[in-house]
C-alpha cells in the first residue's frame, strides 16, 4: 500500500471511529440486538439511499452521502464484531472492549487492503464512485443470498469477505469524495466512551 493510500485510509478511519465511539457513548452497545441479516439489511438501506441521490442529483433529508458511507463502514464493522461474539455475549459491553474489537477488526481489513491493493495496483483509484456504491450493492446481493442459504454455498468466500470488501470500498469512495483531507473531530477516549 503506498503511504499516501495508508494516510488517507488512516484519515477516513479515524473519522469513523471517532464517530462510531461517540454513538456508543450515547447509545451504548444496542446495535448488539442486531441478527447479522439485520445488519446486512442496515447497509443496504445505506447504500440504496447513496445510490437514489446520485440518480436523483438532490436529497431531501440532510446527511449527505459521505455520512452514509461513513455508516457502511461502521456497519460492517458492527458485522465483524457481532459475527465473533459468542451467542450468550451479554448485550452491554464495555466501552473499552468495543474499541479494542473495532481496532482489531479495523487492522485485518488494513492487512486485506494492503494485499489486494499490491495485486490491483490501486485500480480503485481509476473507478467513479458511482460504480464503487453499485459495487456494495452487488455484495450486498450477495451476503443477502448467503444469509437466505444459511452459509451453505459450493465456491462463496462468505459473509465475512463480503463485509470486509464492502468496508473497503466505502473507505475508497470517501477517499475518492475528498474525506482523507477534513479536519478530524477529536478522539473520544475509551474512559469517557462509557
Amino acid at each position: 500500500m503506498s503511504n499516501q493510500t495508508q494516510h488517507e485510509y488512516n484519515r477516513v478511519i479515524q473519522h469513523c471511529r471517532t464517530l462510531f465511539l461517540a454513538k456508543t457513548h450515547d447509545y451504548g452497545t444496542a446495535w448488539r440486538i442486531m441478527r447479522l441479516p439485520s445488519v446486512t439489511d442496515q447497509i443496504y438501506i445505506k447504500a440504496q439511499r447513496i445510490r437514489s441521490i446520485q440518480e436523483k442529483g438532490t436529497q431531501l433529508v440532510a446527511d449527505g452521502i459521505n455520512e452514509e458511507f461513513v455508516a457502511i463502514i461502521n456497519y460492517c464493522v458492527i458485522a465483524l464484531m457481532q459475527s465473533r461474539l459468542a451467542a450468550d455475549a451479554p448485550h452491554d459491553l464495555p466501552a473499552d472492549e468495543v474499541a479494542a474489537a473495532y481496532d482489531r477488526e479495523i487492522e485485518e481489513n488494513r492487512q486485506l487492503l494492503f494485499a489486494k491493493n499490491h495485486d490491483y495496483g490501486e485500480a480503485w483509484r481509476q473507478m467513479r464512485v458511482e460504480s464503487i456504491t453499485d459495487i456494495i450493492l452487488m455484495k450486498l446481493h450477495r451476503t443477502k443470498q448467503i444469509e437466505d442459504l444459511a452459509g451453505q454455498t459450493y465456491v462463496s468466500e462468505g459473509v465475512e469477505a463480503n463485509y470486509r470488501d464492502m468496508l473497503n470500498y466505502a473507505v475508497f469512495a470517501l477517499i475518492k469524495r475528498g474525506l482523507a483531507n477534513e479536519p478530524v473531530a477529536a478522539q473520544p477516549d475509551s474512559e469517557s466512551a462509557v
